[in-house]
Formats: C-alpha cells, sequence, structure tokens
C-alpha cells in the first residue's frame, strides 16, 4: 500500500511519515527540504524564486510519488497532491505571474496524466495532519531553522496563517483517495502513548478501506 502524509510545515507530518514507515517496515520518503538550494533563496525573496521553487518542488515530488506507486509499499512526506496549493498561495502573492501559473498548471496536468497510466493510479490513504496555529508557530520556533524564522517578519508570519487555513480548505476539497484527519496538538507525538493511539488510527482507516 501507499500512504502520503499531508499538512502544515511545523505540525509534526516528518516525525509522523517515518512512524507510519517504521510501523509498516516500509520506506519513507522525505519532501525535499534539507537539500533544497531555492529554499532559503526563496524565503529571502519570494517573488523573485517563487516559480522556481514551485517547479523544483514539483519535478521532485512527480519523482517521488512515481517511485511510490510502482512500488506499491511506501509512506510519502508531502506529495504531489498538494503541491498546486502552495503555487496557488504563490500566485495570489505575486509571487508568480499570470503566465508563471499558466506553465505550472499545463506542466501538473500532465504529470497527473502520466500518473493515470501506472497500474496503481493513486495513494491508498491520505493522513492529514493538523494543530491550532499558534502550535505550529511553536514548532516552527523550536526546530530552529534561520530561514523560516517569522519573529522580526509579519508578512511571514501572515503567510503562515494563509497557508495553514488555506489546508482546510484543501483537505475538504481532496478526492484523489480514502482520507483521515489526525489531531497532532492533542497527541503530540513526542509522547509514546500518544504514537499509539495515532497508529491505531490509522490502523482502524485501512481496515475500513480495505
Amino acid at each position: 500500500m501507499v500512504i502520503i502524509t499531508a499538512g502544515m510545515i511545523g505540525v509534526g507530518k516528518t516525525t509522523l511519515t517515518g512512524l507510519i514507515a517504521e510501523h509498516f517496515g516500509t520506506q519513507a520518503f522525505y519532501e525535499p527540504v534539507g537539500d533544497n538550494p531555492v529554499l532559503p533563496l526563496y524565503y529571502s525573496d519570494p517573488k523573485q524564486y517563487g516559480f522556481l521553487l514551485q517547479i523544483y518542488f514539483l519535478n521532485r515530488r512527480f519523482d517521488m510519488i512515481k517511485q511510490a506507486l510502482a512500488d506499491d509499499n511506501n509512506v510519502l512526506d508531502r506529495s504531489i497532491y498538494e503541491d498546486a496549493l502552495f503555487t496557488s498561495e504563490n500566485h495570489k502573492d505575486g509571487n508568480i505571474t499570470d503566465s508563471e501559473m499558466a506553465v505550472y498548471t499545463q506542466l501538473l496536468d500532465n504529470m497527473m496524466a502520466e500518473l493515470q497510466k501506472l497500474p496503481k493510479k493513486a495513494p491508498d490513504l491520505l493522513v492529514y495532519a493538523e494543530t491550532d496555529f499558534e502550535t505550529i508557530l511553536y514548532r516552527i520556533k523550536k526546530r530552529g531553522r534561520d530561514y523560516e524564522q517569522f519573529d522580526d517578519n509579519d508578512a511571514l508570519r501572515q503567510y503562515y496563517f494563509r497557508m495553514w487555513s488555506a489546508y482546510r480548505d484543501w483537505f475538504e476539497a481532496y478526492d484523489a483517495s480514502p482520507k483521515i484527519k489526525i489531531d497532532l496538538q492533542t497527541f503530540d507525538l513526542e509522547q509514546d502513548k500518544n504514537q499509539k493511539i495515532i497508529l491505531q488510527q490509522i490502523d482502524h482507516a485501512l481496515e475500513k478501506i480495505h
């Protein structure tokens, strides 16, 4: 089976992905962040690097979902299915032009059409992680990536809030596979007992599917 995780940065998605992969004894595919040369550039100048960042992510996520669906036994930390959410928000913010958005949309449509040619065409389950906004901000501060910090950058804080809000609408509209929402505020994964609760929720969701 293929499971994809989704959610706002800072929500605990990477920890969740590793936990699920260990639980099922499968491989985890992580979002390209640490080795992403464009991401720090984007945070320093979103209008110059917005389109480049989205094309970089789209290309990497396309490779990841193709491999995951072909192997049929993986967990993905974020996926191509939520890529357009970020591009759309960058477009609304003026970081991506109308022409760039049109190019991106056509490229994404072509990639999604290619996925339909695979024997397995979609994930088995989307696991969407959510917390309140203040918890997101706390966890972004805690992990300490310099370019993500917002104390002296109100525009970045507002961007985080827009993304947090947009994710809720995205989850409601998502229909590429069965889905489940998990509460990583109530069930903080730093506690072993909460890890067991979340994994039980995922197991129950898969039992219903299969």
